[in-house]
């Protein structure tokens, strides 16, 4: 009778972990389908970022002394190359699980959370070291401006920035106040700011100061500060919220690689070394 028992209690607890073990599977591989799917999506937002920071490094270069601003830009774009085929074999393994698809998948997630992560971490990097870097840049430009010949790549990089940004100075219009009348070689009652700091609208603004409403007054430097600060952020959230799919793709990849292990690779096994 207790042989009976123990029969029946062994027969449930199989069947019990049988249902278990159908339903773990079943699960690992409709969260695969999703993050499949989910994979493409976040591939195009990360190509965003990156082609962002990018052409943002290309317009501003002049204003960075680090040549490798771009690299958080350039490494998230090859994580978002990478995400496409990595979303159709999280798919396809879902529908359908391959020893082969399945290592390759494996090897994929881990160069995308290499990729990720070193995107993420040079973004918040160079986030803390670029407000710095900009105002000495910008206060040294508007220093060595020189009105009289504003064609020198000094002149051109600042009003090409003003331009663009819509700005005036660095902090305010008032910065090119204090750049003495010698450097300008004007007389100082004809202080004034450069050209480019007139809205486009009023065409006979010449930068004189009688007329402030014709001025752009807002800094360059806060404007290209949140730009630059945005692109960075949406760059390391991205690039961290990937890093989690990527361990949840990997978590159900390895519970379907279970199921079906890799039989003909027994280099490991003991009795190949008996």
């Amino acid at each position: 009778m207790k042989t009976v028992r123990a029969v029946v209690v062994v027969l449930s607890l199989s069947s019990l972990w049988c249902y278990e073990d159908s339903w773990l599977r079943a699960f690992a591989q409709s969260l695969l389908r999703f993050l499949g799917f989910i994979f493409w999506g976040t591939a195009a937002a990360l190509a965003f970022g990156g082609v962002f920071v990018i052409l943002k490094y290309n317009n501003y270069r002049y204003l960075f002394q680090e040549s490798f601003l771009s690299l958080p830009g350039w490494l998230a774009v090859a994580a978002a190359l990478i995400l496409l085929p990595t979303g159709v074999l999280a798919i396809s393994i879902s529908a359908k699980s391959s020893r082969c698809q399945q290592g390759a998948l494996m090897y994929l997630l881990l160069v995308l959370l290499c990729l990720g992560m070193s995107s993420a971490v040079l973004a918040q990097f160079y986030s803390i070291r670029m407000a710095s870097e900009l105002k000495r840049t910008m206060g040294y430009l508007v220093y060595q401006y020189n009105g009289t010949h504003a064609q020198g790549p000094g002149s051109r990089a600042m009003d090409v920035v003003q331009r663009k940004l819509q700005c005036c100075g660095v902090q305010n219009y008032t910065d090119w106040l204090k750049v003495t009348a010698a450097s300008w070689h004007l007389p100082a009652e004809k202080a004034h700011v450069p050209e480019s700091c007139c809205k486009e609208e009023y065409s006979q603004c010449r930068g004189g100061l009688g007329h402030l409403e014709h001025l752009f007054q807002e800094g360059c430097l806060k404007k290209l500060e949140d730009q630059l600060h945005f692109a960075m952020l949406y760059m390391f959230w991205c690039c961290t919220v990937l890093s989690v799919l990527e361990l949840l793709a990997g978590v159900s990849n390895g519970i379907l690689m279970r199921h079906q292990p890799f039989h003909d690779l027994r280099i490991l096994d003991s009795s190949t070394f008996s």
